[in-house]
């Protein structure tokens, strides 16, 4: 029994080691065989553990104070999205001619500026057109030119007339005067046969004078009525020549718009670019066939890219025109460059769609709407910054009204006017 007693004993002392609380001392064998005596633990961790606590509270305590003042003074004003891309007013390229393709000098990816030529379609019929249309003017012209020289030559067939008439009149001024003295000398001889102091063949030589002035003077009547309609066909002739003359003219101006019309037809055959920009999903290839149309390319202007950043109806209350606006680039690891609201869209995204939503029949389910809202770049920032369309961004808006003072705690607890004061000297 005593030797089992005291096989045990080193049992229970190692058990009693084992089990001894940390915190309150090491257990020490004692040289007599006792009890094992506790050696008190170091209270190094214990002082160390007091110093790191505060520290780490107050300074939880001071971010989380900072982090809360941001958001009261600034954070409170941000809205924003990440549903917001980069856009550009592309041009689609497309031939507005008829033919096939000669040359296509650009690539895809490649820098054009405006006037650079983009492709060449054969002109061949074009400037057929262009010399038809010119040998056409030629021709009107010479028409043009021969109704002036029958207008001069008419002026002088009216010269002439007018010379006969003139002569026509002085023949029957001279006819009536020659009648005049006729009848004078047949009454005489007429009073002087009556009283016999006259011979009858001096009558009848009188008679058969006056008979032959009359006739002469109708004569000289009837050339002087015809010299006048002469002279009238004449003038009315010239008036004829002079209508197809104004005729020929407009006909002219028709054919002049013709060959101006077949001169821009012959320029679509150069395909030029429009305004500066980069060429991209180019389909057009030296040999192809195209009509109007046809598209050839697309031309991507260079620093004009602006970004639609659909923001949900619930945060639009205080976006506005010319607000400021952060826009991180996720092409670009977040870069953040400024921009500024330039207008908001007078509808939402779906009333722009093909098919729009009409929530007036079936079940409804109320659906958060999205506005897009534009925002545009300064030139400096579209030179420095690579923003192609359909990159991703996030957009934020500041709202705070950058004259309006900035908010402050006191102004919050309505003690503005105290600090005011305060701050007066």
């Amino acid at each position: 029994m005593a030797e089992n007693e005291s096989a045990s004993a080193p049992a229970i002392e190692s058990r009693a080691v084992a089990t001894a609380p940390v915190g309150h001392g090491v257990p020490i064998p004692s040289p007599g065989g006792g009890a094992p005596a506790l050696q008190p633990a170091p209270k190094r961790s214990r002082g160390l553990r007091r110093f790191i606590v505060p520290v780490v509270l107050l300074a939880g305590l001071g971010y989380g104070g900072k982090m809360a003042y941001d958001y009261f003074v600034e954070g409170r004003f941000l809205v924003s999205t990440d549903d917001a891309y980069v856009g550009a007013s592309t041009a689609i390229v497309a031939a507005k001619a008829t033919g096939h393709l000669t040359q296509v000098p650009v690539v895809d990816n490649q820098i054009v500026h405006k006037g650079d030529l983009l492709a060449l379609i054969d002109d061949g019929d074009y400037r057929n057109a262009v010399d038809a249309a010119q040998a056409r003017i030629d021709t009107q012209d010479a028409t043009i030119a021969r109704f002036a020289r029958q207008i001069d030559a008419q002026a002088a067939v009216i010269s002439q007339a007018e010379a006969q008439v003139q002569a026509s009149q002085a023949q029957l001024r001279g006819a009536e005067a020659d009648v005049e003295r006729s009848s004078l000398e047949y009454d005489r001889s007429f009073k002087l046969a009556q009283t016999n102091f006259g011979s009858q063949q001096r009558l009848e030589q009188a008679t058969a004078d006056r008979d032959k002035m009359s006739a002469t003077l109708a004569s000289t009547r009837a050339t002087a009525a015809s010299a006048g309609a002469a002279l009238e066909g004449a003038k009315a002739n010239l008036d004829v020549l002079k209508a197809q003359r104004d005729e020929a003219a407009r006909q002219r101006g028709e054919l002049v718009t013709a060959l101006d019309k077949a001169k821009r037809d012959l320029s679509f055959t150069r395909v030029v670019a429009p305004f500066d920009g980069v060429v991209g999903n180019k389909a057009a290839e030296v040999g192809n066939f195209v009509q109007p149309g046809t598209r050839l390319m697309a031309l991507v202007p260079l620093n004009a890219s602006y970004v639609d950043a659909n923001f949900k109806e619930t945060q639009l209350a205080d976006i506005k025109a010319g607000q400021k606006v952060d826009v991180a680039i996720d092409a670009l690891g977040g870069k953040v460059v400024e921009g500024v609201v330039s207008s908001i869209s007078p509808a939402s995204g779906a009333q722009f769609s093909l098919l729009p939503p009409d929530n007036a029949t079936g079940n409804f389910t109320k659906v958060v709407q999205r506005v897009a809202v534009r925002v545009t770049f300064p030139d400096e920032i579209l030179k420095e910054v690579p923003l192609r369309p359909g990159l991703s961004v996030v957009a934020t808006v500041h709202t705070r009204d950058p004259d309006a003072p900035r908010p402050t705690l006191l102004g919050a607890l309505g003690l503005q006017a105290l600090a005011t004061k305060t701050a007066k000297p």
